[in-house]
């Protein structure tokens, strides 16, 4: 038999041992789960749980951004930034010839003008870039036969391009001033063998600066007859109006001619294309959204470009300051990447 020490001995060890029992962590309800806490290490398990959100921490529901190659504008702030549209449809595409010019004086308003009679250049009135009158004395020549002074007058009126003389030179033959009336100026144009057969009197040349800074159209009035000996090219003439000074004599100029015309099934307007990522694109608008749409071109004119790939027939297209929509997905883009 037990005595009463061992007794109570046995039953305060047995006391010690449930305290323990009792006071240690509770056993997991889910094993599996309390090993995947401890894998993903502390703090993981908060972020898992939050709801809302994915893995890289954006949102699920919520503000959706736009995409990167369409821009978003309300109806009346395209109206007031002149933002127009047309349908996707059939058009009439001239073929053009493109030929390479320069810029020359009218030689029916041009005028060497020279003295009556030998003689000593006395007095000179009138100086180079000086707009001068029918009539307007230029310079004063004593004669050598007569020694009789008279005046040198301007046969046009025009600008004086040339001045050729000073005060004691002797007047002969040269020319002693050139003047030009450049309220209207040539285009002259070299025609290449193979296209000599499509180019005609007549015909309504598109003229351009290479600049693009410049336009103007007026019908070819001389096909010279003649072809020039080292290029095999025919000279097309064509006579612009220069009243506001546009034009100057030996500016390189681009002549666009319609040769032809065609219909073509799909077409947009030539102002409606722009230039991104290397692509020619339209911007498709698809209610307040206008979305970039890569194409694929084919005749193209002035007015209309065929489109072979990337729209369809009815869609709605930008086709007046379409370089709006370029500035403003372009901005996006580069706040974006910032």
């Amino acid at each position: 038999m037990l005595s009463k020490r061992s007794f109570i001995i046995i039953l305060l060890l047995a006391l010690a041992g449930g305290g323990y029992y009792f006071m240690r962590d509770p056993a997991p309800e889910n094993p599996a789960k309390e090993e995947q806490k401890a894998e993903a290490g502390p703090g993981q398990e908060e972020k898992a749980e939050k709801p809302g959100h994915d893995e890289g921490g954006k949102e699920e529901a919520g503000h959706e951004e736009a995409p990167a190659d369409s821009a978003e504008i309300p109806k009346n702030i395209a109206d007031s930034a002149g933002i127009k549209t047309e349908t996707v449809g059939s058009a009439n595409i001239a073929e053009l010839i493109t030929l390479t010019g320069r810029i020359t004086l009218n030689q029916n308003t041009t005028a060497q003008v020279k003295a009556r009679f030998p003689g000593i250049v006395r007095e000179v009135k009138k100086g180079q870039g000086e707009a001068v009158n029918a009539g307007d004395v230029l310079a004063m020549v004593e004669s050598n036969d007569s020694l009789q002074i008279y005046p040198v007058k301007a046969p046009i009126s025009g600008v004086i391009l040339v001045r050729n003389t000073n005060i004691g030179d002797v007047a002969g033959d040269s020319p002693m001033f050139t003047i030009a009336n450049v309220s209207d100026v040539w285009a002259e144009f070299h025609v290449f063998p193979r296209d000599i057969d499509r180019i005609k009197n007549g015909q309504i040349v598109h003229v351009t600066s290479f600049e693009g800074q410049h336009t103007g159209q007026a019908p070819i009035t001389v096909l010279s007859p003649l072809a020039e000996s080292s290029s095999q090219t025919v000279v097309a003439r064509v006579t612009l109006d220069n009243t506001e000074s546009s034009w100057r004599s030996g500016m390189t100029v681009r002549g666009d001619v319609a040769v032809n015309e065609k219909q073509v099934p799909l077409a947009v307007k030539t102002s409606a294309i722009q230039r991104m990522e290397g692509k020619s694109v339209v911007f498709a608008q698809e209610g307040d959204r206008y979305v970039m749409r890569p194409i694929k071109t084919g005749l193209s004119d002035e007015e209309w470009t065929e489109v072979k790939e990337g729209l369809q027939a009815g869609n709605t297209y930008v086709s007046e300051n379409s370089f709006m929509i370029k500035a403003d997905i372009g901005k996006a883009g580069a706040e974006h990447e910032d």
